[in-house]
């Protein structure tokens, strides 16, 4: 009798607990492909993965919540889901060690899996109990599947074997050609599902087939000359495809416009709603306005500026008639985010639109297709609801939005600010003509007055681009004569003042809870 045939199930050889460990990793795969795939081919249900990481999120402490944002930014769900794939795997590699005496508590935790998914998927938005419950099924019953037949083909023939823990080389065969065909099966699956979900949401979304009215108030085009001619500065619009976007979906909701209405409710005179095409008929205005998230830091890029197309969101709400007791316009997301920000904040005159276009074209899916509220000076936590479902109105104490209970203000404007963006941290130059530059933005006073501070030295007066509007940030430029300056590294700070005369605070402040301040400043060096 060899050696292996002498060992008992404690001292199995590395190479065989490896198959037990695939077999749990691939019927993990299999299962979450199996619930992509399902995704994809009804359009109804989301992704299995992206129902779990909604559970996470709500379950998970505030203070985990706020590290997350404050770790990984934009690329927090990203990051979520990735871990919970991670996790997943993990459970995989545990199940399949165990699975060398027993498949009983791998067929245990790929059914609680499974349950994980339904619970997410039965409390999501628009998905029926029937489908959440037929599509944790199907996931769990593949992973069963999948689980015990690769188990089963890594434990091999008896054989001449004393325990069935070993193979010989035909059953290791058999267990490559299967470990193999699951992961081709399950790699396709969850493509094909992805891929699918993605043309599906774009066919029913009939985003493609919108074209925009003229807008009743449209704006003049921005002539190619309308930026300053400094590279590395923002342009006066940003473009859609790199755009900021800060929100709490973990997927982008899918929205068909034949089911899609948004409604004004709560305390107004003559609650109503209205489709798509009722919007596209109204008189629509261009205005072009800068919007910007709470987390932006001092000097970071959660900010851009659109050429925003929508209704005026004052004319809606007079068409309500709003009761004096409503004092708090609450914006709903299809995706059950909220915001919420005073009444009179969207009738003093400023920019409050219901948009449906950005920069020329229908809102893309990331920036809320198809409709979204854009409010001039406050910051979008508070004001910018995405893929937009409903307009209540309530009394002022009478409802906290999403972030409100999490510890970010109520009341939240937006700060006069600045920002370097050439030359950018450490960059070398030779003595001479240093090239500076970037944006500043006061929403609803317009600025003013930009100055630069090399050093320690005397405040001087930039050069300022054009004003667009007082609702948009502005360009700002300044030449640096460093002809004579000692080498070595230098400090470049900015600071703003608005057409009202005042001039933002130096005083360091973290974004939370209503933003963030201070001058800007980034560290060249002279060469």
């Amino acid at each position: 009798m060899d050696t292996l045939e002498r060992q008992s199930p404690e001292s199995t050889s590395p190479p065989v607990v490896w198959r037990f460990v695939l077999a749990g990793v691939l019927a993990a795969a299999a299962a979450f492909a199996a619930g992509e795939l399902i995704a994809g081919l009804i359009f109804s249900v989301p992704s299995p993965v992206v129902g779990v990481a909604d559970l996470v999120v709500e379950a998970s402490p505030e203070a985990v919540q706020k590290w997350a944002i404050r770790t990984f930014g934009t690329a927090d769900k990203l990051v979520l889901v990735l871990s919970i794939l991670v996790v997943a795997l993990i459970a995989g590699v545990v199940i399949g060690r165990r699975a060398v005496r027993s498949t009983t508590t791998g067929v245990i935790v790929i059914w609680a899996f499974a349950g994980l998914a339904w619970l997410g998927l039965v409390r999501s938005a628009g998905v029926s109990f029937m489908l959440a419950t037929g599509t944790a099924l199907v996931a769990g019953i593949v992973g069963v599947l999948v689980f015990t037949r690769l188990v089963g083909l890594a434990r091999g023939r008896a054989g001449s074997m004393t325990y069935p823990g070993t193979t010989d080389g035909a059953d290791r065969r058999r267990f490559l050609l299967g470990a193999g065909s699951v992961l081709v099966i399950a790699g396709v699956s969850a493509a094909a599902g992805r891929w699918l979900a993605e043309r599906a949401r774009i066919i029913a979304s009939s985003r493609s087939d919108v074209v925009l009215p003229v807008p009743a108030l449209p704006l003049a085009p921005l002539s190619p000359d309308a930026n300053v001619p400094v590279a590395g500065v923002s342009s006066l619009i940003t473009p859609n495809d790199i755009f900021y976007r800060i929100d709490t979906a973990i997927s982008v909701p899918m929205i068909n416009l034949e089911d899609w209405t948004v409604q004004f409710t709560g305390l107004v005179d003559r609650p109503y709603s209205l489709t798509y095409d009722q919007i596209l008929a109204m008189d629509l205005e261009e205005h072009d306005v800068t919007i910007a998230c709470v987390s932006n830091s001092v000097g970071g890029d959660l900010i851009g500026t659109a050429r925003w197309l929508g209704v005026s969101l004052p004319d809606l709400l007079d068409r309500a008639g709003v009761q004096p007791p409503g004092t708090q316009i609450v914006g709903r997301s299809v995706d059950g985010f909220t915001v919420g920000f005073p009444t009179e904040v969207a009738t003093d005159g400023r920019t409050a639109l219901l948009a449906v276009g950005m920069n020329g074209e229908p809102l893309p899916f990331e920036h809320g297709f198809p409709a979204r509220l854009v409010v001039s000076g406050l910051y979008g936590y508070v004001s910018a609801t995405k893929w937009l479902s409903e307009i209540e109105l309530t009394a002022w104490d009478a409802f906290d939005a999403y972030w409100i209970p999490r510890g970010w203000a109520k009341e939240a404007p937006i700060k006069t600010q600045s920002r370097i963006d050439t030359p950018r941290p450490r960059a070398n130059f030779q003595p001479g003509a240093v090239p500076i530059g970037g944006v500043a933005w006061a929403q609803n006073t317009g600025i003013e007055r930009v100055e630069v501070q090399i050093d320690d030295g005397e405040w001087q007066e930039a050069e300022l681009g054009l004003d667009l509007s007082i609702n948009s940030w502005r360009q700002w430029t300044f030449v640096w004569d460093a002809t004579n300056a000692q080498p070595g590294d230098h400090t470049v700070r900015v600071r703003a003042t608005d057409a009202g005369g005042e001039t933002q605070t130096a005083e360091i402040a973290p974004p939370r809870p209503d933003g963030a301040t201070g001058y800007h400043s980034v560290t060249i060096q002279i060469v």
